[in-house]
């Protein structure tokens, strides 16, 4: 008989202690975290300290037949969900029999999506059953477990197939679709495509999708293609978007633009006469006078879901830059002087270069950013960025050698590397609230990470120096080395 969800957690909270961490076992029930400000206060107080040890490996899920593109703690961390290029979602559970492993997972459920290309993306919609995928068709699909006998609480042969799930098909975006941000709701979602635009659907309201335009308006369009989209549930009125240029933009829903011109048919220019743009996001000019090389654009954007106001931007060819929506716009900045730890570059007020505002299409004041993070080669393809811990304390990125770094947030010190994938890591996603990690890249498997007191088989640490080095250097692409060249020579001015 399942014990109660409070003696659940308590139970758990003793466990997870701060000089003793012992991990939670499979055979526990696995329940919504407790609501209580102290407990819950004591539960992340000893998550953190257990994240701040090393991690090592402890599971490999196996299933997928092609790269592993999305990965989300659904249902407060009892589910993860997977998507990637065999077009399939998988849903992971703990599984409260096997003993072989801590935290075991297993896949009772596979969904058909019926896409025609690479899942890019999935997420489960709160407090429902509904699941949304994106994908590089173009499509938006939207499934009901309700609708079939895939009951997440039904026991089942694993590995079950079901492909009568889908109730809705969305085909409002015109190229491949990227990223889905759920909101407080079972019916409403946003969706960000590389056709340069921000779109909100709503179940309540279904429409036909037809190409004469009977799609509503978009919410945002900015003109060029968008890779990435984040919204706080802290400040779910403000969302951040970026893509193909230099520049991420924040979003402000509370201010509506739209004219009777839209009621009219009439198309709106980009970036205007929709959700206002209220700040940019840039960085630095490159040094002696170079140019942003073609290709260095953002690759991913998150916020934080701790505090609702700080914001991480990856850019490909480059590092990964924290920034707040509470600091005012900028001018100038420059990072050459300022270098407080291996892996972070800090802004400084002393040392003064022009910020690049030519291609800000949306002229809206430009904020700069806090801290610059490097190490992790982001050049292949197109990774997530991450923050990890119950505050938000670390960031965390894969990177094109098959690891993925770990920075100290505050401090900037880099606080592990770990081997994720036998060639490229993508996605990194740590639990709401157990000290557990899932890692996803071109390998077809999912990687589970947790804290270790004994020596981790997986960590590389031990190899920072090289393996930093070696993805600052020049590769292939003439345009990697200006963005890392003045990083490389940081990096070995502090370690010598």
């Amino acid at each position: 008989m399942y014990e109660s969800k409070q003696a659940t957690k308590i139970r758990f909270s003793r466990r997870v202690s701060s000089m003793h961490y012992t991990p939670f076992r499979s055979g526990q029930v696995l329940q919504t975290p407790l609501t209580s400000s102290r407990l819950e206060r004591f539960q992340r107080g000893n998550v953190f300290r257990a994240l701040n040890q090393t991690l090592d490996r402890c599971d490999v899920l196996e299933g997928h037949t092609g790269c592993v593109n999305a990965l989300d703690w659904a249902c407060d961390g009892t589910i993860l969900l997977s998507g990637g290029d065999d077009t399939t979602v998988r849903l992971w559970q703990f599984d409260q029999c096997e003993l072989k492993h801590d935290y075991s997972l297993t896949c009772p459920t596979i969904i058909n999506t019926g896409h025609r290309d690479n899942i890019f993306n999935a997420k489960m919609l709160p407090q429902s059953s509904r699941i949304v995928t994106a994908a590089r068709d173009a499509e938006i699909r939207v499934f009901d477990l309700r609708t079939s006998s895939a009951s997440l609480t039904m026991p089942r042969k694993a590995g079950t197939y079901f492909n009568d799930l889908r109730i809705a098909t969305i085909r409002c975006h015109g190229d491949s679709v990227k990223k889905i941000a759920t909101e407080h709701s079972s019916d409403l979602f946003m969706s960000v495509s590389e056709d340069g635009t921000v779109r909100q659907h709503d179940l309540r309201t279904p429409h036909t999708c037809r190409r004469s335009g009977s799609c509503p308006t978009p919410l945002i369009d900015v003109g060029h293609s968008l890779l990435a989209m984040s919204l706080s549930s802290l400040t779910p009125h403000e969302l951040v978007v970026a893509g193909e240029e230099h520049h991420g933009y924040l979003f402000d829903r509370r201010h509506l633009r739209r004219t009777i011109e839209n009621s009219w048919g009439m198309v709106p220019k980009p970036g205007e006469r929709m959700t206002t743009c209220v700040r940019t996001f840039g960085r630095p000019q490159p040094l002696n006078g170079r140019r942003f090389p073609l290709g260095s654009h953002i690759t991913s954007a998150r916020i934080s879901d701790s505090n609702g106001h700080e914001v991480i931007l990856s850019y490909r060819h480059d590092g990964v830059y924290l920034y707040s929506t509470n600091d005012d716009p900028e001018i100038n900045v420059n990072f050459s002087q300022s270098q407080q730890s291996a892996g972070s570059q800090k802004n400084e007020d002393n040392d003064i270069l022009p910020c690049s505002n030519s291609e800000n299409r949306l002229n809206m004041p430009m904020v700069m950013p806090r801290r610059r993070f490097f190490g992790a080669r982001n050049a292949r393809t197109v990774k997530d960025v991450n923050f990890l811990g119950p505050n938000d304390d670390w960031i965390v990125s894969g990177s094109d050698d098959g690891h993925f770094f770990i920075w100290d947030k505050s401090g900037g010190n880099l606080h592990g590397i770990y081997e994720g994938d036998s060639s490229v890591v993508n996605v990194v996603e740590g639990h709401p609230y157990l000290p557990l990690v899932a890692v996803s890249g071109i390998d077809h498997t999912i990687k589970i990470f947790h804290p270790t007191r004994s020596p981790s088989s997986f960590s590389r640490m031990a190899n920072s120096k090289e393996i930093m080095e070696n993805n600052m250097r020049p590769q292939s692409s003439p345009a990697w080395s200006f963005a890392n060249f003045s990083a490389l020579q940081l990096l070995a001015d502090v370690q010598t």
